[in-house]
């Protein structure tokens, strides 16, 4: 009785609908990846800014950035938000400025920050810039970033000065693979 019941499952599992396949539907593909990556770090201690005794009103950095330029990105780049975090903890305020740069050192696009003067309260700035539709031609031409933090007037710095000013950044880029 054992052998006809597993003889009439085993029929049963033998019989399926199938349908024609379409392969066509390969062609038709839409990958849209999401990469988050962090973008740029700094610290510049209050004291930085001393050198030889005198204040200096500027510093800053310039960071090569071109992964935008890699035709895989190129061509399939559709958005990219920059986060940017700034902690000041120095009693003076700034004005900290990102510059999108092409090889020419030709200044594409310009994020600007007033960072107030640290007060003994968290003095943290937050801010997104979102790069998509016409703005994400600018970094598909972007191959270097540059951080400069200028002094705004306040209390002269000194080479004891206590405090630094932090900035955080990140991207999140997204794609459109078809």
């Amino acid at each position: 009785m054992n052998k006809y019941i597993g003889v009439l499952i085993l029929a049963f599992f033998s019989f399926s609908c199938s349908s024609d396949l379409d392969f066509d539907q390969a062609y038709d593909v839409k990958l849209e990846p999401v990469i988050e990556a962090n973008l740029a770090t700094f610290e510049i201690q209050a004291h930085q800014f001393v050198v030889n005794g005198m204040e200096q009103n500027v510093a800053g950095d310039v960071l090569d950035l071109d992964v935008f330029n890699d035709d895989f990105f190129n061509e399939n780049l559709t958005r990219a938000d920059f986060d940017f975090e700034i902690n000041n903890t120095i009693n003076r305020a700034f004005r900290v400025s990102v510059y999108l740069l092409d090889d020419d050192d030709t200044i594409l696009y310009t994020i600007p920050f007033n960072v107030p003067a640290y007060s003994g309260a968290v003095n943290t700035i937050s801010k997104e810039e979102i790069f998509e539709k016409v703005k994400v031609n600018i970094l598909k031409n972007t191959t270097k970033i540059a951080f400069v933090a200028a002094l705004l007037p306040g209390p002269t710095l000194s080479e004891n000065s206590l405090g630094s000013l932090k900035l955080r950044s990140s991207a999140t880029i997204y794609l459109t693979v078809e």
